[in-house]
């Protein structure tokens, strides 16, 4: 039997040719702004070659000992002018108060970046970006796991973090990349994903290949891996989902199978306590119940 980390290099090797990776990332900083209840640093994080990624570190304004910290990874939604501002200022779709001012008060840090094709990054179209880089032997969704393993390693150089400490959490493609980069990295000990299981073989059984933009698209991924198998990479680390019944995008019958199955594998782990989905009457969005379970789940096992 394959061991985990055999696992993760098969799923890391399907992501097309990725840059070579700095430990420690540098930061530059540009600004610091008092939001009233927190404080938010601007940030440019170095990237690939002479790449600066935008970034915003929400933090407390007062910390007792090392801060936990949350990777908060924004949504798609077509929206590519907004980006890392979905920290700050929530999407539509998602609950007030907005991320940055509900985890700090919370007692966390909270980094979010712009995604390539987004934000401060914006500029291309997300099909032209995922063209060139098929031809040059790249995934767009592995450049894009590639600059969230780099915000990780930021973080973790932070001198006020308890790299202990750790969480990842987004809705729709913020879940998305919640739950790969648990699989891909074992530095994250808590991963929440908002509206985001989408079990690819119900998707194609329900014709829905279209509700989904050309950026999570794996070239090999089925072949190798279900979307379950890719979330035991998390066990036994702590996963909770949230989903709705009624969402389009996460097929309803793809949602058992993907329960079902890591329930098994968590209770073989010993840890059945540490795998949790909770499905809402709702589509494409966040409930106030799906956020109180969130905090309810950070504020247990982080």
């Amino acid at each position: 039997m394959e061991s985990q980390e055999t696992k993760r290099r098969k799923l890391l090797n399907l992501l097309g040719d990725l840059p070579e990776r700095n430990q420690i990332p540098a930061a530059k900083p540009l600004a610091v702004h008092d939001k009233g209840d927190y404080l938010l640093e601007v940030l440019l994080l170095s990237g690939e070659g002479d790449e600066q990624i935008p970034a915003y570190f929400a933090r407390p304004k007062e910390t007792d000992g090392k801060l936990p910290v949350v990777l908060f990874n924004h949504s798609h939604g077509g929206n590519y002018h907004i980006g890392k501002t979905e920290l700050i200022q929530s999407s539509d779709y998602l609950q007030n108060p907005s991320y940055a001012e509900q985890l700090t008060a919370m007692g966390y840090g909270v980094l979010c970046m712009d995604m390539i094709g987004f934000g401060e990054r914006r500029g291309r179209a997300e099909s032209e970006i995922f063209k060139e880089l098929l031809w040059k032997g790249q995934v767009m969704w592995g450049r894009m796991l590639f600059d969230s393993i780099t915000a990780l390693d930021y973080v973790m150089s932070r001198e006020e973090v308890d790299p202990s400490r750790v969480a990842t959490l987004g809705m729709s493609m913020g879940g998305l990349m919640a739950w790969w980069l648990s699989a891909l990295d074992d530095r994250i000990k808590v991963c929440i994903d908002i509206a985001a299981q989408v079990e690819a073989e119900s998707l194609i059984q329900k014709g829905g290949l279209d509700h989904h933009g050309f950026y999570s698209y794996v070239p090999g991924l089925l072949k190798y891996f279900s979307t379950a198998d890719i979330q035991k990479l998390i066990v036994p680390r702590s996963h909770l989902s949230l989903v709705g019944n009624h969402d389009k995008l996460t097929p309803y019958a793809g949602l058992g199978i993907i329960d079902e199955e890591l329930t098994k594998e968590y209770a073989e782990a010993g840890v059945p306590e540490n795998w949790k989905m909770v499905r809402y009457h709702c589509g494409h969005i966040e409930t106030a119940g799906m956020r109180a379970e969130a905090c309810r789940f950070l504020q247990t096992n982080l």
